[in-house]
């Protein structure tokens, strides 16, 4: 790319769409944002794709007109898989929060790889992508035979605006037991259900698949020439800034909607299937140690309907000495599975005490996170919880010893992504901007947390 062409990134998330305009140096030059949400059906729950392609469009033909945009490249989140004949999606994109029908989770239950082959763990609802298309498969027969690919989501997006059809490891590599990621190959699951031939040729998140198609060119006003990158899944944009600027001896909390806990120098024998630790993929098809629980849907569902009230170090100071405890878990999946959440002690009755508490839950949740995956070297936060200052000094205050740094910067997520526009020039450095964080005085902050641990433990 030329020095004078920007990037553009469509970052969608589970919460929020963005799509965000870079230059050459990965420096944001423009940005617009809406709220993400599925629509109900029929036939069940599913993701707004057109929505979001619409607005897509629209934004395309907005920003077009103020920036040179000469590469495209599109992040989403995992666990959606978009299967498609030659005209489209033949059926909807799941919502994976969708428990599908009992008979279908126990037939797949029977047929689902090993956590020694995929290193993935058997999730509930729809967070295995392999038990979708199962699903899908099995309901929908006849359509399900008309499908000629099956695309991750990123890679959907991306054969919208370009035609051409690519799978990619960061995608396939996210606990979908599609993948082997020691193997490096689509996992024996694929093989056993007959899937191989669906997915399509596998392609680096940096490869160039086409320029776009000459009806998105005149939808939007984009030069005809403008390129479309592969992608990738999210978390492992945002995990790509630390790769490319710090090697891999780090951890890295990604936060958001999920709290993804990233720690690539670790050895993953000593991942635990019971407690949703897993192996993603990086943009190279190296394999990741992780951990994850869904903090950003816990933090809302703790907060209430105020979450933007000032919350001061009194007010944990408070829930600790009056022995307040939120106990996991308040969404599915995390390192306690089929816990029901639950508030133990005083309940806070004032939106500050209840964000306080959030705020301490999520905290205390990303620190087992950081244990279960044996953190190493540097933690870094980057992404949504950036800002929650009370959330960063208590995991500095947790993990004395270590260093905790915030990346400063915006949009982790996208930043990462724009890297894969200048892949291959050695000259441009990950933007990163790092400020460590100082641990906050909480009296009595160490023996409730160990309070915490026991209680969490025992259910």
């Amino acid at each position: 790319m030329s020095d004078t062409e920007a990037i553009g990134v469509l970052d969608v998330g589970k919460t929020n769409i963005k799509l965000v305009v870079f230059d050459r140096q990965s420096q944001i030059l423009d940005q617009a944002t809406k709220p993400n949400a599925s629509l109900p059906g029929p036939p069940y729950l599913h993701l707004d794709t057109e929505g979001v392609w619409q607005w897509l469009l629209q934004q395309l033909g907005l920003l077009s007109q103020r920036w040179p945009i000469g590469s495209l490249v599109v992040t989403t989140h995992g666990a959606a898989p978009a299967l498609i004949d030659e005209a489209g999606l033949v059926l909807p994109i799941l919502d994976y929060e969708l428990e599908p029908p009992d008979k279908i989770a126990e037939a797949y239950r029977a047929i689902a790889p090993s956590f020694a082959e995929t290193f993935a763990p058997q999730l509930p609802a729809g967070f295995n992508m392999a038990r979708q298309i199962f699903w899908q498969q099995e309901a929908f027969p006849e359509a399900f035979g008309r499908v000629r690919h099956v695309l991750n989501y990123a890679q959907y997006l991306a054969w919208r605006l370009c035609g051409v059809a690519a799978s990619e490891v960061t995608s396939l590599g996210a606990h979908t037991h599609l993948w082997a990621p020691n193997e490096g190959r689509l996992s024996s699951l694929v093989e056993r259900l007959g899937w191989g031939r669906l997915f399509p040729p596998i392609r680096s998140a940096w490869d160039v698949l086409d320029v776009i198609k000459p009806d998105v060119a005149a939808r939007t006003g984009l030069r005809s020439d403008c390129r479309v990158l592969c992608g990738l899944h999210d978390s492992n944009a945002a995990l790509l800034l630390y790769l490319k600027s710090r090697g891999r001896n780090f951890t890295l909390a990604s936060t958001g909607t999920w709290i993804i806990v990233f720690s690539p120098s670790q050895p993953l024998d000593k991942l635990d299937a019971a407690r949703d630790t897993l192996a993603n993929v990086d943009t190279t098809g190296q394999p990741v140690a992780t951990a994850r629980f869904m903090g950003g849907r816990e933090y809302q569902t703790l907060a209430g309907n105020d979450p933007a009230t000032k919350t001061a170090p009194d007010d944990i100071q408070q829930l600790v000495e009056q022995e307040t405890f939120a106990l996991p878990s308040f969404a599915p999946a995390g390192p306690f599975p089929g816990r029901v959440g639950r508030i133990v002690g005083p309940e806070p009755v004032t939106a500050a005490t209840r964000n306080a508490l959030a705020t301490l839950y999520v905290a205390l949740m990303t620190n087992v996170a950081f244990d279960l995956v044996d953190a190493q070297g540097e933690l870094f936060v980057d992404g949504g919880f950036v800002d929650n200052e009370l959330y960063t000094g208590l995991l500095a205050t947790l993990r004395r010893g270590q260093t905790v740094s915030v990346n400063s910067a915006k949009e982790g997520t996208a930043t990462g992504a724009s890297l894969l526009a200048t892949w291959h020039d050695p000259e441009i450095i990950a933007p990163l901007d790092l400020r460590p964080i100082e641990p906050v005085d909480i009296p009595g902050l160490e023996a409730y947390a160990a309070e915490w641990s026991r209680r969490a433990m025992l259910g």
